[in-house]
């Protein structure tokens, strides 16, 4: 007798993160300490006064205790204070659930939204992961193409005619994963607009809202009135804002009926977010609010000076290009992406992802994370790029 698994995960492909490092691991240093630029982690540590408060907070025995299906009380009150200042509208605690993490709020989300034999839109490229948890909740993946002649950005005409009676979601990541494409806010309300009239979710993804560029406040106008309450759903990473990428933290706004039926699903896989870390967020979101500012400001200087550094390398060309990432078309046509992006980590020292991990026709881009690294450690790209040869 064989012994079968569940074939939604049997068929999954290998973790993508793990294999980039590998190549990574391979380089030998030869030319100079590896450019990391393939996972999108902090590059700045939080601050002293927020890691005095995590391990104040790990060291008391209440916190070692189960906390609250949805988030502790006095964190769901701030954030919902502050994302109603933000956006100009009106959020209460009762609208927040605080999730362990941003990608157990989608895997929750998916799974309230939709069942097996559902269909959800991406816009293509996606982030992996939302691909891979659609695939192993049983859901059809519906790729709603964005091309680089419109700046990676969707279309809400072509996404309407992908709607069906099957069709339960949207989803928009804004600024983008991989492409760095932030979605002006008119787009962003237009497909508001089309989900509403067509009866299905929309779910924005605002993962790298605090690293939009200068100038854009806020990513868009959804929840200045009460209608959002009528289908829109927000995720939000603390792990990427506030540098604790360790402590796994996320958030969920949503209508309070969303939240409260969200509930079963978190009370049932009981993954509740760390409690030490929602204690130091009461204190950090209005305290850090200064130093996420710079934070965003030093991001900044760092997607100036990778485009400053790939501009004259000959055949290279970046296609978009904001927050934490730009989506960057490489000279070798006809050479396979993968290949591109092992020989860069294993010969060159420049760890990047290939365009196929976000999307089949991903065989012309390489997604690089311009967040990770100083500006100074860029100064070789140039050199490294133009000596490759795959």
């Amino acid at each position: 007798m064989t012994l079968g698994f569940n074939p939604h995960i049997q068929d999954l492909s290998s973790p993508h993160i793990p294999e980039a490092q590998g190549w990574a691991r391979a380089y030998d240093g030869s030319l100079g300490p590896l450019i990391n630029l393939s996972q999108a982690v902090p590059g700045t540590a939080p601050p002293p006064a927020l890691l005095e408060r995590l391990a104040a907070a790990a060291a008391d025995p209440e916190v070692a205790r189960y906390g609250f299906i949805e988030g502790e009380p006095p964190l769901r009150e701030a954030y919902a204070a502050h994302v109603s200042a933000l956006y100009g509208g009106r959020v209460r605690p009762a609208d927040v659930s605080i999730t362990s993490g941003c990608n157990q709020a989608f895997f929750a989300i998916m799974m309230l939204l939709a069942r097996s034999g559902g269909a959800v839109i991406l816009p293509s490229p996606w982030y992996f992961n939302h691909q891979m948890t659609l695939d192993m909740l049983g859901l059809e993946t519906r790729a709603l193409p964005c091309g680089p002649d419109r700046g990676f950005l969707p279309d809400p005409a072509e996404a309407e005619a992908l709607i069906d009676e099957r069709v339960k979601a949207l989803v928009l990541v804004t600024p983008n994963n991989p492409t760095g494409a932030v979605y002006p806010p008119s787009l962003i309300e237009a497909f508001a607009e089309l989900c509403r009239r067509r009866g299905i979710w929309l779910v924005v993804d605002e993962t790298y809202r605090d690293f939009l560029p200068r100038g854009v406040n806020r990513p868009h106008g959804l929840l200045a009135d009460e209608t959002w309450r009528e289908g829109v759903i927000q995720l939000y990473s603390f792990s990427k804002a506030y540098a604790i990428p360790g402590h796994r933290l996320g958030a969920i706004v949503a209508d309070g009926r969303v939240v409260t039926e969200l509930a079963k699903i978190m009370d049932s896989l009981q993954i509740c977010a760390p409690r030490a870390g929602q204690t130091a967020l009461i204190w950090a979101i209005d305290a850090m609010a200064e130093w996420r500012e710079g934070v965003r400001a030093e991001i900044n200087r760092r997607s100036e000076a990778f485009a400053a550094a790939i501009r004259d390398v000959p055949g290279w060309r970046i296609d978009s290009i904001g927050a934490y990432f730009a989506y960057v078309r490489h000279p070798y046509h006809g050479v396979p992406v993968e290949r591109v992006a092992r020989l860069l980590a294993e010969e060159r020292g420049v760890s990047v992802l290939p365009g196929t991990f976000f999307s089949p026709d991903g065989e012309t881009h390489l997604r690089i994370a311009v967040a990770n690294v100083a500006a100074e450690a860029l100064e070789p790209l140039p050199q490294r790029l133009a000596g490759f040869a795959p």
